[in-house]
Order: structure tokens, then C-alpha cells, then sequence
């Protein structure tokens, strides 16, 4: 049983490292394209998600009877690393909603311009400081290697009140994660009211994403606040359920895995990327023939021909059937009466 819950786990931070690995190159070659901050946040997200399943690989390599051989500092920074990787992913969420609320309530335009850029990348670093300080906190001494009474029964060399302060820290993102997108559907729902059909639309898609977000998020954490919480109140070595953890915390990587499909494969944008890339890695590789595309490219294109030339010939008809306005045959009698008339008084005058 135990060996089978360790290939579950390994399959999971496979599938999250492969996936996140595909949305960041997608992303990647979309931000030379085009410069839209969405894309910058999209690229931070999934490269947490990725360090996330990376470090969580790292941490199942390194436990069972691995772990007896680890010191204690290599023990923290194992440890370490998935909270950096954790912190980072969920500071990046918020990251998402606040410029998403800002851009709802100050528009930007579509191609950013280079101080929104530098805004962006600025909050970007900002998360990393943050999660990198966070996460390495009790590699800098916040830790019960000297206090044992003090120390968490989910992990042994941490302190209480470090889990105490990560919980509460993680529950205010999470709280204004929900704060933001709620504001955000109550500004469009007041700001849509002249079209109430197209508002409603509008309102029940806007709902859903928000719905999809915070409830993912919810059920990913959940579990693991609430085990934090009982670690913090329960005695050390007391409660059953910590020794078992193994299933929320993975519950709270599998998150990593499902950002890529709420955020990435939700745009029909980063779809198409990501389908162009599949597609050229699969004729490198040798699964798909050439031929197959460029006989599609020519048929495309020779039927793009026939429609230009079809339209052409249908504008030099047009052109043809529309003559220039033909002058009355009055006034054509008119004006040759009065060429002749002007002859014969040039003629007469001639004479004389």
C-alpha cells in the first residue's frame, strides 16, 4: 500500500512538471508576440506550479528511510523548497486578482506599455522575495531543534507558531482572493445594466470563473488549513490524523496542476499556442508526417486563391455593368446646334 500511494505521488508531480513545462513555453513564445501583462502573470503562476511539482518530486525521493540521513539543515531546506514553491504559487494568485481588479477598474491597454511592464515585473519580484522569505524562515532559526515541546507533529522540526503564522498568512490571501474577484462581479454587474441580456451573459460566465478559482482553491487548501490548525492545538505526538498528512499535502500540490487548465487553457489564445506547439513537437519527433499539413496548407490556400480571384471577377463585373451617366439626347441636339451656329458666324466673319 505504501508503495502504491508513492507511485500516485510521483505520477502527480510528473503530470504537474510536464504540464507546467508545456503552458511556460506556450507563454513564453506568446510574450515575444504580443505584450500583454496577462501573459507575464500567467508565465509566473506556471512557473511556480512547475517548482511546486519539482520540489514535491524532490521531497518524495528524499523521504521514508531517506530521511534518517538527512541532517537537519538539509531536512529544512527540503522542506523549505515546497513552501518557497507553495507560497510563491498562491502569492501568484493574488498577484492574478489584483491586476485583474485593477485593470477592471483602470483599464490598460491591450499592448502594455513599458511602465505597466516594469509595475508587473516589479510585483512578480516582490512574490518571490516574499515566498523565498517565508518559505526559508525556519532555515534562519525559526525552528524547534532547540525547544522540542514547541515542535508541529506534521512537521517535526518546525515550530507552532510558524505554523500558526503560514496559516494565517495563506487564509488573508485566500480572503482577498475571494474580496477581489467579489468586487469584480459586482462591478460589471452595475456597469452592464443598459444591455441586461448581454449583462446576464456576461454576469453568469464572470460568475463561474470566479466560482472556479476560489473553489478550487478551496478544496485544494481546505484540508490543509484545517490539519495545520489541529497540529497548532493539539499536543505534540497526540493526534492520529497527523501522522497521515501525506494525502492533504499532496491535495494542496494537485492545485499546482489544475492553475494551468483554470488560467492557461481557459484563453483560446493560449489553446491555439499550445496546440502549435504540440504539433511541432509531434513532426519532430516523427509522429505526424509533413505531407499531411502541407497538402492541408495547399488545399487552404488554393482555396483562398479561387475565393480572391472569384471576388475579383466579380468586382471587374461590377465595374463593367456600372457605364458613366449618359447625357439626354436633347441636350446633346442642343450643344450640336450650337457648335454649327458657331461655325457659320465664324465663317461669316471670316468673310467679311
Amino acid at each position: 500500500q505504501h508503495l502504491v500511494s508513492v507511485l500516485v505521488f510521483l505520477s502527480v508531480s510528473i503530470f504537474i512538471i510536464l504540464e507546467n513545462l508545456l503552458v511556460l513555453v506556450a507563454v513564453l513564445s506568446r510574450i515575444r508576440r504580443s505584450r500583454r501583462w496577462i501573459y507575464v502573470c500567467i508565465a509566473n503562476i506556471t512557473l511556480s506550479d512547475l517548482l511546486t511539482g519539482s520540489a514535491y518530486l524532490v521531497n518524495i525521493c528524499m523521504s521514508g528511510n531517506q530521511t534518517f540521513r538527512l541532517t537537519t539543515s538539509l531536512w529544512l531546506f527540503r522542506e523549505g523548497l515546497l513552501f518557497v514553491a507553495l507560497a510563491a504559487s498562491i502569492f501568484s494568485l493574488l498577484l492574478i486578482a489584483v491586476e485583474r481588479y485593477t485593470t477592471m477598474m483602470k483599464p490598460l491597454p491591450q499592448k502594455s506599455t513599458r511602465k505597466s511592464y516594469y509595475r508587473i515585473y516589479g510585483l512578480v519580484v516582490l512574490c518571490w522575495l516574499l515566498a523565498l522569505v517565508i518559505g526559508f524562515l525556519p532555515s534562519l532559526g525559526w525552528n524547534c531543534v532547540c525547544s522540542l515541546d514547541e515542535c508541529s507533529t506534521l512537521l517535526p522540526l518546525y515550530s507552532k507558531s510558524y505554523i500558526l503564522f503560514s496559516l494565517i498568512i495563506f487564509c488573508l490571501i485566500l480572503l482577498a482572493i475571494g474580496v477581489l474577484y467579489g468586487a469584480i462581479y459586482c462591478h460589471v454587474h452595475k456597469t452592464t445594466q443598459l444591455n441586461p441580456q448581454r449583462s446576464r451573459k456576461r454576469s453568469v460566465a464572470l460568475l463561474k470563473t470566479v466560482v472556479t478559482i476560489v473553489g478550487v482553491f478551496l478544496l485544494c487548501w481546505g484540508p490543509l488549513f484545517i490539519l495545520l490548525l489541529v497540529d497548532f492545538f493539539c499536543e505534540s505526538r497526540q493526534c492520529a490524523p497527523l501522522f497521515s498528512a501525506d494525502f492533504f499535502i499532496s491535495l494542496a500540490v494537485l492545485n499546482s496542476g489544475l492553475n494551468p487548465i483554470i488560467y492557461a487553457l481557459g484563453s483560446s489564445d493560449m489553446r491555439k499556442a499550445m496546440a502549435e506547439l504540440l504539433c511541432c513537437c509531434c513532426l519532430k519527433m516523427g509522429f505526424c508526417h509533413p505531407e499531411k499539413f502541407a497538402s492541408k496548407e495547399t488545399s487552404s490556400t488554393s482555396e483562398s486563391r479561387r475565393d480572391s480571384l472569384r471576388n475579383s471577377f466579380s468586382k471587374i463585373r461590377n465595374l463593367s455593368v456600372v457605364s458613366p451617366p449618359s447625357t439626354p439626347r436633347k441636350t446633346q441636339k442642343k450643344d450640336r446646334k450650337g457648335r454649327r451656329s458657331s461655325t457659320t458666324t465664324c465663317l461669316s466673319v471670316s468673310s467679311g
